[in-house]
């Protein structure tokens, strides 16, 4: 892909796909930015992180409350949060259009962030419990004892050691919501508020001849991800494991 996004259209056509360029070009990426795409990313960057931020923080505050807490009621609500792990989106499109529809968030952002938000904990709850469960109940009790609010606990102590799993999480999240095309394909129609995927097959449509520009475009849609898993793969690994062990 990277190497056919720097040829021309003769030269792709002409040269053999696993050779370097013999002219390379910036042209295909020159023309994927003329194309407004640093606005699709901006969009996508706005929805992924503001998704990973509200996944993230809600499934600690839960995680927590979950494992510290003997209430009946708090175990079934887990238990409700864990049945939307066999919920597949697909089957739940036509309510959450109806229900965005209705609140007046159709064709917004937020009207995106909100249920990929919703999508996102019940997977992002079971490894952060999990990983909350194997804290030490001394660590707990010798916190509680020195006058630390939940607040505190969650912020001084149980954050800083789920640290792993908060990672793992966010990339998982953030590489969902990155990709995701069901939402944007539904949820809005306008071209201000699209997002790269959506971006990504509308364009490639209108130019499904040019291989080199589409491959510009893929190549720039997929760096942020590539650049996750470099920097944060180890995080990743290592969260999805966690609290599995025992």
């Amino acid at each position: 892909m990277l190497m056919t996004s720097f040829r021309t259209q003769n030269g792709y056509l002409s040269g053999k796909p696993w050779l370097p360029p013999t002219n390379p070009t910036l042209s295909n990426y020159t023309q994927v930015l003329q194309a407004g795409f640093f606005h699709y990313f901006l969009n996508s960057a706005v929805v992924s992180i503001a998704s990973v931020v509200l996944i993230v923080t809600f499934s600690l505050l839960l995680a927590y409350v979950i494992v510290r807490s003997k209430s009946r009621t708090v175990r079934t609500v887990f238990n409700v949060f864990l049945v939307g792990l066999a919920l597949p989106i697909q089957a739940a499109i036509i309510p959450v259009y109806i229900l965005i529809n209705k609140l007046g968030l159709y064709d917004t952002l937020i009207g995106m962030i909100l249920p990929m938000v919703a999508f996102g904990l019940p997977l992002s709850l079971l490894i952060l419990v999990n990983f909350v469960r194997d804290i030490p109940n001394e660590l707990y009790e010798s916190v509680a004892l020195e006058g630390a609010t939940d607040y505190q606990i969650v912020r001084y102590l149980v954050a800083p050691l789920s640290l792993p799993a908060l990672v793992a999480v966010g990339i998982y999240e953030f590489i969902q919501s990155w990709n995701n095309f069901l939402f944007p394909l539904v949820l809005t129609q306008s071209r201000s508020v699209q997002v790269l995927p959506l971006a990504i097959v509308q364009f490639q449509g209108q130019h499904s001849i040019d291989v080199p520009v589409t491959m510009a475009v893929v190549i720039f849609s997929a760096l942020p991800l590539i650049l996750a898993y470099i920097f944060a793969g180890k995080y990743l690994r290592q969260g999805m494991l966690a609290g599995f062990g025992k």
